[in-house]
């Protein structure tokens, strides 16, 4: 196959390296990189893991453990002390509803079903998830709606991340119209409270044409594996976007040149991004950019990386990448990348992710017969995510950049916290913002913030029919007993029962109040 190497001329490779310096339950490591031996590509890359030095005699301490807690559980009084009861209801009452599997696959047939071509059906089920899991899981219809929502979750110490939910484009038509919704997303923000907004999100497949995302992608990658024989007159000044084990085989043929049509295209696919990055400024919000599957992601990443080269400066980054962990090669990437932009001098920020093309990326990868760029196992994600963020959190912690941890993983975002704490990087410092998508990680995100860090929800909005197939990934990611909000339902329903005998006994107190100021009225009557 072309993109393949054999052993006996095998490669020296960049690989994360786990340094265990105490159990991985209880402590984010630092990670380390070195040379691993790359075979084919249908194995998988090894890693090195080093035997730790030995630890140096110290004096034993005990430690403080009231530091060190990053979550409260037991109190759900503090926890949900900014949440309405009217509002714990109905979001105990959804997630409680999402987790029952046979009327969440029962919904997710309707909704794709051809019924839905049916006016006074289509209606129906509209209203029906408008009052229901869209109100829990989406801002709002429009900017205004939206702005509403921003404006509560700054009154209880929270942050939003703006998503207009657009999905791929075809044409430029389409494109302009949606860079246009960005940029009027980013204007919003000059209307809300200072810093109420910690990002405008922007995806680059509702830009850029998606046939040409794929055309770029399959160029770069050619590039990067034949980098003396092509030529892209094209391509602008930019970060690393591969390393030796990223997948490349979507591109096992040497791909045409772009036709002059195909290079307007692009230049106006940029320009629009250019469009949105000045507003930003303008605005004083900074931009972060959503990633997608390996066969569009280098595309989407070059986009990023030429935008970051021409925008960020100083201490603070104006945009952000994406880095899904789950991807093999997520480390790699993230090293070269952030080492490139220390020697040009640039500050850099990742959001960091777990991933959400699982299915699809694994059913190509089967059809070609080539190994899933995926993990093979999800505690091998879990470890790749927290070394990203170990690394990315002491990078930050003396240098300029910025890391957005979203995720809904409890040891996920304690383990950063704890490490974030004992390298100074708090809510003051603007260089880590934890996230997770609105309506879900509700009991996590109040934990966090009630720990003094910044925290920001998700904030995905647009009309119900558009946003559709939004509504629809958070229907299967929530369903199951054993889903992540399953934490959330139970301390939901415990505060909801703590506040149900308060005012129980409130009424009991009020009862015997009122009774004794009678009882007293009548004796001083007779």
């Amino acid at each position: 196959m072309a993109m393949t190497t054999n052993g006996s001329s095998s490669k020296l490779i960049r690989s994360f390296v786990h340094r265990v310096k105490s159990s991985p339950s209880t402590t984010l490591t630092t990670p380390r990189f070195r040379s691993a031996q790359r075979t084919t590509i249908n194995t998988t890359a090894t890693t090195i893991f080093p035997t730790p030095p030995p630890t140096p005699p110290t004096t034993t301490v005990v430690p403080d453990h009231s530091r060190d807690a990053i979550f409260d559980f037991e109190d759900t009084k503090g926890l949900f002390s900014s949440v309405t009861t009217g509002k714990l209801l109905r979001s105990a009452a959804n997630l409680n509803l999402a987790a029952v599997e046979p009327v969440v696959d029962m919904g997710v047939w309707v909704m794709k079903s051809r019924l839905m071509q049916v006016g006074l059906f289509r209606e129906i089920v509209l209203g029906a998830i408008k009052h229901t899991s869209y109100e829990h899981f989406v801002a709002g219809a429009d900017t205004e709606e939206t702005g509403r929502t921003v404006k509560k979750l700054w009154e209880s110490g929270l942050r939003g991340m703006l998503d207009y939910g657009l999905e791929h484009a075809i044409d430029n038509e389409s494109c302009d119209i949606n860079a246009e919704e960005f940029i009027k997303t980013v204007e919003s923000t000059q209307s809300l409270p200072p810093s109420s907004v910690s990002f405008v999100v922007v995806k680059i497949t509702a830009i850029c044409p998606i046939s040409l995302l794929k055309r770029v992608s399959d160029l770069l990658r050619w590039e990067y594996k034949n980098s003396s024989s092509t030529n892209l007159p094209w391509k602008l000044k930019t970060l690393p976007i591969f390393s030796e084990s990223s997948p490349f085989y979507h591109t096992l043929e040497k791909p045409s040149p772009l036709t002059p049509e195909e290079e307007h295209d692009l230049e106006l696919a940029h320009q629009r991004l250019v469009n949105i990055c000045n507003k930003s400024i303008e605005s004083k919000v900074p931009v972060v950019i959503d990633a997608e599957d390996t066969s569009i992601q280098p595309g989407i990443d070059y986009f990023t990386y030429s935008a970051a080269v021409m925008y960020n400066n100083g201490e603070k980054p104006l945009i952000f990448g994406t880095i899904q962990a789950y991807l093999k090669d997520a480390g790699e990437r993230l090293y070269a990348t952030k080492k490139a932009a220390d020697q040009m001098g640039l500050p850099v920020g990742f959001k960091l992710v777990r991933g959400a093309y699982m299915s699809s990326e694994t059913q190509l990868a089967n059809s070609l017969n080539v190994e899933s760029p995926i993990h093979n196992s999800i505690i091998d994600t879990h470890n790749c995510y927290n070394e990203c963020a170990s690394f990315m959190l002491d990078e930050v912690s003396n240098r300029p950049g910025g890391l957005i941890l979203a995720t809904h993983n409890l040891e996920s975002a304690k383990l950063a916290a704890q490490k974030a704490r004992n390298l100074g990087i708090g809510k003051d410092s603007e260089k880590l913002e934890f996230a997770s998508l609105y309506g879900m990680a509700e009991a996590m995100t109040f934990g966090l913030r009630n720990a003094g860090f910044g925290v920001s929800k998700y904030l995905p909005f647009g009309p119900v029919d558009q946003i559709m197939p939004y509504l629809l990934r958070r229907a299967e990611e929530n369903k199951g007993l054993l889903s992540s909000s399953n934490l959330d339902r139970q301390l939901m329903m415990k505060e909801l029962k703590r506040r149900m005998k308060g005012y129980v006994g409130q009424g009991f107190e009020d009862s015997e109040r009122s009774f004794k100021s009678e009882a007293g009225s009548i004796v001083k009557l007779n």
